[in-house]
């Protein structure tokens, strides 16, 4: 039998590897799937900027990638703003997920023009934690307004589009598509590094 040595010993000397898990960088947002925070340069959402979610359909996943986030957020006292959304939010599938109901909000408007207005000032306000849109038409230009207005107010944004949408150029500094068939995410373009070739099963992690 070989000798007992004392773990203490070992560690005094260096000769055992204290593994840690690596930590996210500080000031990541993690998008609460491990998969996917794996792939991504930050660790998570990129902080500040403009996420899009390209999507074939409406209810194919896109509210369970982003509601590990928005209960994170809302149970430290953040407000999370949806603006016109395209569907009245079914709160107890939200208070399920874990999302303080107290600190969401929807914002209505009359037209796609009114919801980039509304949806730029909520980001530039700077009293948001994360705000979600559904911009419709919305052109690079507009896109980029809301770019630029989540670094103003240091918010997270999130532009909800059609996935015919990934043929177009756009400022956002994350664009993920979501799939049906299969059910996976593909990382199409993110900031600080190159977009991951291979898809990730939803809710990876």
């Amino acid at each position: 039998m070989g000798a007992v040595v004392a773990i203490d010993a070992l560690l005094h000397q260096r000769q055992v590897w204290r593994g840690r898990p690596a930590a996210p960088p500080a000031g990541a947002q993690p998008t609460g799937h491990a998969g996917l925070d794996a792939l991504l340069p930050s660790g998570g959402w990129p902080e500040a900027a403009l996420s899009e979610l390209l999507i074939p359909a409406d209810g194919v996943g896109e509210l369970q990638l982003l509601w590990p986030t928005l209960a994170r957020l809302s149970k430290a006292g953040e407000r999370v703003v949806l603006v016109a959304p395209p569907y009245l939010p079914f709160a107890p599938a939200w208070q399920q997920a874990g999302v303080d109901l107290r600190q969401l909000q929807v914002v209505r408007t009359g037209t796609p023009r009114d919801a980039l207005w509304a949806t730029e000032q909520c980001l530039r306000s700077g009293s948001c934690g994360a705000v979600l849109c559904w911009p419709l038409g919305a052109d690079d230009r507009a896109l980029r307004r809301l770019q630029v207005a989540a670094v103003s107010g240091h918010t997270l944004a999130f532009a909800t589009r059609p996935l015919a949408a990934a043929s177009h150029p756009s400022p956002a500094a994350l664009r993920i598509a979501i799939d049906a068939a299969p059910a996976q995410w593909r990382v199409l373009k993110c900031r600080g590094g190159v977009a991951p070739a291979q898809p990730i099963p939803q809710g990876a992690g």
